[in-house]
C-alpha cells in the first residue's frame, strides 16, 4: 500500500508472518497428547491384570511404611489421560514459557509413574523405591559435581567443555595416590588439585592466549585421555596392588555414614541422610554455589564478569583474575566428581573414558543448559539424568519386559537430546560467555 504525504511517499508493506508463538503451542501441544496417548494405551492397556507393588521402607528403617498396592493398568491409564488434559490445554490455551519448565517436570513424572505401573504388573516383583532413588543419587553425584564447576566457569564468561577431561584425572589421581598413600583423604585432595591443575590449564590458554574455548575444551579432553592412558600402561596395568588398589581392601573403600535422627525420615532419610562423605560434601557445594552466586558480593561480581565484562571493569572489578579463580575451582569441583568414580563407589580406575567417566562430564554440559546456567535447575537436571541411568537393568536382556537392551543403553543420552534440543527450547547462555576479554 502506498500513501502520499506531500513530497514524501510512505510506503507499507504488509506481510503474513507464522506467528512463533502460536506454532510453538501446536507443536509442544501434539508431542504432549502423543505422550499421553503412548502412556494411556501402551502402559496402560498393555499392563497385566493385578496391582502394582511399591516398596517403600527398607529392612533398616524405624519407621515401616506398608508396600503401596496400585492397579496397574488403571493408574497407567489415569496417567496417560492427565497427559493428554495438559497437552489439551497447550493446544488451546496455552501454556506460559515460565510454566512450561513445571508441566515438563509433571509429564515427566506421570510418563514414568505410567511405566513403573506397567511394569509392576509382570514378573518384576515388588518395586523398590528407596533402593531406586538411592542408586539415581549415586549415578547423579558426578553429574552434579560436573554442572557445579561448569556453573563457575559459564557465569565467569569461560566455556567449560573440558568437564569430562577433569572428572577422568580427578579419577585416576584419586586411585593413583589414594593406593599409594593407603589413604583415601588422600586421594580425594590429590583428585581435588589434579582438576585444578586442568582447570588452570583452561584459564592460561583461554584467558591469556585467547584461544578458541570450545576448541580448547576438546583438546584438553583428548589429552588427559591420552595422557591417563599413558600413565594407566606405565604403572597401574602391571601392578595394580601398588598403584590401583582402591575397593581391594578395607582401608581403602569408603564407607556410607548415617546422620542420626534424619536417617529416620521416612523415604528421603534412607536415600540422602546414609551415604558417603563425596556426597555429603556434593550437597555443601550446591548449597554455597546457589547461595554464593545471587546473594553475596562474590557472585555479583562473577555475574557481571560475565554478563558485561568491560562494564565490570569500568568499576572496579579485576576480569581476568575473576575468570582465573573461577575456572579453578570450577576445575577443582570437577576434579571431586572425577574421584567420585573411583573413591566413593570403590572401583579401581578403567584405562579409557568409555569404561571410567562414560561421558558423565557432556551429560553434565547437557543438565548446565537444561537448567539455564541456574544451580539449583541444574541440580535438578542432574537428578533427572541419574534416573534414567538407574533404570537402565530394567531394560536388560535378562529382565521380564522384554525391552531391547540396546535402548537402556542409549537412554540417558537420548533423554539428554531431547532435554537440550527439545524440551528446554531456546535457552540463552550469559552474554559474554565463550567471549575473550582483552582489556
Amino acid at each position: 500500500m502506498t500513501t502520499a504525504m506531500g513530497d514524501t511517499e510512505l510506503v507499507v508493506t504488509h506481510q503474513v508472518v507464522a506467528h512463533p508463538s502460536r506454532r510453538r503451542r501446536w507443536v509442544t501441544g501434539a508431542v504432549l497428547m502423543v505422550i499421553g496417548l503412548f502412556t494411556a494405551l501402551g502402559f496402560g492397556w498393555g499392563a497385566n491384570s493385578g496391582d502394582a507393588a511399591f516398596s517403600l521402607s527398607g529392612p533398616g528403617d524405624s519407621i515401616s511404611i506398608p508396600t503401596l498396592h496400585v492397579p496397574g493398568e488403571v493408574g497407567a491409564i489415569v496417567c496417560g489421560v492427565l497427559i493428554c488434559v495438559i497437552g489439551l490445554g497447550q493446544l488451546f490455551v496455552g501454556i506460559s514459557r515460565s510454566a512450561m519448565r513445571w508441566v515438563s517436570v509433571v509429564v515427566g513424572v506421570l510418563f514414568v509413574l505410567g511405566f513403573f505401573f506397567w511394569a509392576g504388573t509382570g514378573s518384576v516383583g515388588k518395586i523398590d523405591v528407596i533402593g531406586m532413588l538411592s542408586g539415581a543419587l549415586i549415578f547423579a553425584v558426578p553429574i552434579v559435581l560436573g554442572t557445579m564447576s561448569g556453573v563457575m566457569c559459564e557465569r565467569s564468561g569461560v566455556i567449560n567443555i573440558a568437564i569430562e577431561g577433569k572428572m577422568l584425572v580427578g579419577a585416576f589421581a584419586g586411585a593413583l595416590v589414594g593406593t599409594l598413600a593407603d589413604n583415601l583423604g588422600a586421594g580425594v585432595l590429590a583428585a581435588v588439585l589434579a582438576g585444578g591443575l586442568f582447570g588452570a590449564l583452561l584459564a592460561v590458554f583461554a584467558i591469556e592466549f585467547l584461544v578458541n574455548q570450545v576448541v580448547l575444551g576438546v583438546v584438553i579432553n583428548l589429552l588427559v585421555l591420552g595422557l591417563t592412558g599413558y600413565l594407566y600402561q606405565a604403572f597401574m596395568a602391571d601392578n595394580s596392588d601398588k598403584y590401583n588398589n582402591i575397593g581391594g581392601s578395607s582401608s581403602l573403600t569408603m564407607q556410607n555414614h548415617a546422620i542420626p535422627g534424619l536417617r529416620d525420615i521416612p523415604i528421603i532419610g534412607p536415600v540422602l541422610f546414609d551415604t558417603n562423605w563425596i556426597v555429603y560434601g556434593t550437597y555443601v557445594i550446591v548449597i554455597v554455589i546457589a547461595l554464593a552466586l545471587f546473594h553475596t558480593r562474590w557472585g555479583l561480581r562473577t555475574r557481571a564478569v560475565g554478563e558485561h565484562p568491560r562494564a565490570a571493569a569500568t568499576v572496579g572489578i579485576r576480569v581476568r583474575w575473576t575468570r582465573y579463580r573461577n575456572v579453578i575451582l570450577g576445575g577443582m569441583i570437577a576434579g571431586l566428581g572425577g574421584a567420585f568414580f573411583t573413591i566413593g563407589s570403590g572401583i579401581a580406575f578403567q584405562q579409557n573414558a568409555a569404561g571410567m567417566t562414560s561421558g558423565k562430564g557432556y551429560i553434565a554440559l547437557a543438565a548446565l543448559i537444561f537448567g539455564r546456567w541456574n544451580p539449583v535447575r541444574a541440580l535438578g537436571a542432574a537428578l533427572l539424568f541419574g534416573f534414567t541411568l538407574e533404570m537402565q537393568p530394567l531394560f536388560s536382556n535378562n529382565t521380564p519386559l522384554n525391552i531391547p537392551s540396546f535402548f537402556g543403553l542409549c537412554l540417558p543420552y537420548l533423554v539428554t537430546f531431547l532435554a537440550v534440543a527439545g524440551i528446554v527450547g531456546r535457552v540463552t547462555a550469559p552474554a559474554a560467555d565463550g567471549e575473550p576479554y582483552t582489556g
